[in-house]
């Protein structure tokens, strides 16, 4: 309890809890709040000590000032107005609710049929009122400090060009890593650990990709099932980190340290954001803070405003349209840019936020605003361009300054591989960075994101070793998730002590980590493909917590020392990281372009591309300072030769014998090199 209990006007200009060094400015934006009053806390969270109301209100934000209120003060608010549904509000002053700006969460949040602003089970559903307090089953929002100075950290500005991305869960990353000091083990404080940093560094990638890390909580149908929500796509506050990834509760300067280590080692820090939609659900959902606060505001409501109007597939859209919550986000991004240090954001669902209600808009209000900002714009900004509304799939369509996740790479490529017929044209597009879909409006070949896996479907191994998906261990009776993979077994379904079976996966994992790393764009690597973590089959784990979502640092796989060598031979050779997009002509004002051979020697002609049963291709990169390399792929089952350029030839790539190096290795090949069956090779012209 303040010293000084009389509150005084503060300002609205700031929203959040603001300490000054005296006191603490309280803001809080509702347009159709009749009341709101700050509920303090004591230390354990356990008790309300004071209700105060803010009885200052300047274009829509309330707002007061404390003094005496310092950092660790826990606190949440009650907010007072019509209980009409079928209008659109949902005040309940009974709820306690988190403040959206809110930079830390104390405690977690306990399911109870009081955190619902109706009577779970009445007839009339949400129309129905519950004068429950909330309070109890509520985590508590914590006033902290502004960040104290970084000093010297130095960001590693990695150009596009250059950027390999690693995506990592949090949790998953350390869980069982044996570095790590047992009550570090999944925070940021273990990945923040320096042999978790140089394990990093090792592989060769420059950016790690965090899954969600702002503060979500577990859904109730889950823990009921003894589940967890351990993907983090359930935010309920845009500035604060998930409690469990924190050692001390509300101890922000370990994600700051983290972010520093990794900026020493070279590594840039994205972080996959979420604000399409909240933790708050549908109708139905619970009263936690945005809902309760304003719910015309915060969401987008449908032709019924007592229903929410969704394109998320998750039962609630925020509402970017209004301005305050658009300042909200902007504030939010700005935050953890400036203040947190991180390089860059992975926007999910990220045409919902470019919507103008029914229809994507590459010139929405948010995409400009972000376009715009002299300090969000400097960043690296990658779109998930795909949301569950009508027109929802946008690949290719965000505007310049974005880069894209592209899911036509995946398919294309484990298609190939797969031996699809029918492939070889839309192959070649996907090597030479997608042209077809990114090269328009000045953008660069570094806008096509491309991955063959990601957390949401099967890892590496897996997408060699199962058929179909094994999701019942997520008790949905395997309803959920992908049914079509691209899959492909290799003629039994998961594990076997087939030698035969074995190394043809292995090698099917080196062909698609190679073209990977081979393709223009720009590389992103799911955690663990380098060293063969399994999911048993499960394509949507996102509720497992246990060993099939950690990284298994002692798995015993060659695969990493692959991907190091691929990594090497990337970095090492310019043409592959050429910013502007390679084409099979002369006239590149570079001087760099490609040319497409026949297995027998010489340019294929456009007819051959019609060839539906082509599985081999091959491809000569012409760069600059004489550099040529010659690819040679061939997804068919059995080997070929290839008539090679005039000239020797040093192997720097080889699938079949799993060797990968930027000095090359071998005896120099000239006339016909052998290309294996199932099997990529890489060679670069002897000057």
């Amino acid at each position: 309890m303040p010293s000084d209990p009389t509150i005084r006007p503060g300002s609205g200009a700031r929203l959040g809890a603001v300490w000054d060094g005296a006191g603490t400015n309280f803001a809080l934006f509702s347009a159709h709040a009749e009341k709101v009053e700050l509920c303090l806390f004591n230390d354990l969270g356990t008790r309300e000590i004071a209700r105060i109301p803010l009885a200052e209100n300047t274009h829509q934000v309330w707002h007061g000032y404390l003094p005496d209120v310092r950092p660790g003060q826990l606190y949440g608010y009650r907010v007072h107005g019509p209980y009409a549904p079928e209008a659109g509000h949902r005040f309940n002053p009974h709820k306690l609710l988190l403040d959206p700006y809110a930079r830390a969460h104390r405690g977690e949040l306990k399911w109870h049929d009081a955190l619902f602003g109706y009577k779970v089970g009445h007839k009339r559903e949400d129309l129905s009122f519950d004068r429950r307090d909330s309070a109890r089953m509520m985590p508590k929002c914590v006033v902290t400090p502004d960040a104290a100075t970084w000093g010297e950290d130095v960001r590693p500005r990695t150009p596009w060009s250059r950027t390999v991305i690693y995506e990592a869960h949090v949790g998953g990353l350390t869980a069982r890593a044996p570095h790590v000091d047992a009550p570090l083990r999944g925070t940021f404080e273990g990945l923040a650990d320096p042999a978790t940093i140089q394990y990093l560094k090792n592989l060769g990638v420059t950016a790690i990709e965090l899954l969600p890390i702002h503060a979500f909580h577990d859904d109730r149908h889950l823990l009921e099932k003894g589940l967890v929500n351990w993907w983090g796509y359930n935010t309920i506050g845009f500035f604060a980190p998930a409690t469990r990834y924190l050692v001390q509760p509300a101890a922000l300067d370990e994600f700051r340290v983290m972010v520093r280590r990794l900026h020493d080692a070279g590594i840039e820090v994205i972080l996959d954001v979420v604000y399409n939609h909240t933790a708050e659900g549908n109708h139905l959902g619970p009263t936690l803070s945005f809902r309760g606060i304003d719910n015309a505001s915060y969401y987008l409501l449908g032709d019924d405003p007592r229903y929410c109007f969704d394109t998320t597939g998750t039962g609630n859209t925020l509402n970017l349209e209004n301005s305050n919550v658009m300042q909200m986000v902007m504030d939010s991004l700005r935050y953890w840019v400036e203040d947190a240090h991180v390089d860059g954001f992975r926007f999910d669902l990220a045409t919902s936020l470019a919507r103008r209600r029914d229809d994507f808009d590459p010139q929405a209000p948010f995409l400009t605003a972000v376009h715009q900002d002299p300090v969000l714009s400097q960043v690296k900004l990658i779109a998930e361009p795909w949301d569950t509304g009508a027109g929802g799939y946008q690949v290719g369509n965000f505007p310049p300054g974005w880069a894209e996740w592209n899911d036509r790479y995946r398919d294309t490529v484990r298609s190939f591989w797969k031996g699809d017929p029918g492939k070889a044209p839309a192959v070649a597009d996907c090597l030479l960075g997608s042209a077809q879909t990114f090269e328009h409006d000045g953008r660069r070949s570094w806008t096509s994101i491309n991955f063959i896996t990601a957390h949401d479907g099967f890892t590496l191994a897996d997408l060699v070793s199962y058929n179909d998906k094994h999701n019942g261990a997520n008790g949905e009776e395997n309803n959920d998730g992908h049914s079509h993979n691209l899959s492909w077994n290799h003629g039994v379904e998961g594990p076997t002590d087939d030698p035969e079976i074995s190394a043809l996966r292995d090698r099917q994992r080196r062909n698609l980590m190679a073209t990977l790393t081979l393709s223009q764009g720009t590389p992103m690597i799911l955690m663990g493909d380098e060293n063969g973590r399994s999911q048993d089959g499960n394509n949507n784990a996102y509720c497992q917590p246990g060993e099939m979502n950690w990284l298994d640092w002692d798995a015993d796989d060659d695969m990493a020392e692959f991907l190091r060598g691929l990594l090497a031979v990337r970095r090492a050779k310019p043409i592959l990281t050429a910013e502007r997009f390679l084409h099979a002509t002369d006239d590149n004002p570079e001087h760099r372009f490609v040319t497409w051979h026949r297995l027998a020697g010489g340019a294929m002609g456009t007819d051959e591309w019609q060839d539906g049963e082509r599985r081999v291709m091959a491809l000569a990169y012409h760069g600059r300072d004489d550099e040529t390399l010659f690819l040679a792929m061939n997804a068919s089952a059995e080997e070929r030769d290839v008539h090679l350029p005039e000239g020797r030839w040093r192997r720097l790539i080889c699938t079949r014998d799993g060797i990968a190096s930027p000095e090359g290795f071998g005896d120099p090949v000239e006339g016909v090199a052998l290309l294996g069956a199932r099997a990529l090779l890489l060679l670069e012209a002897m000057q």
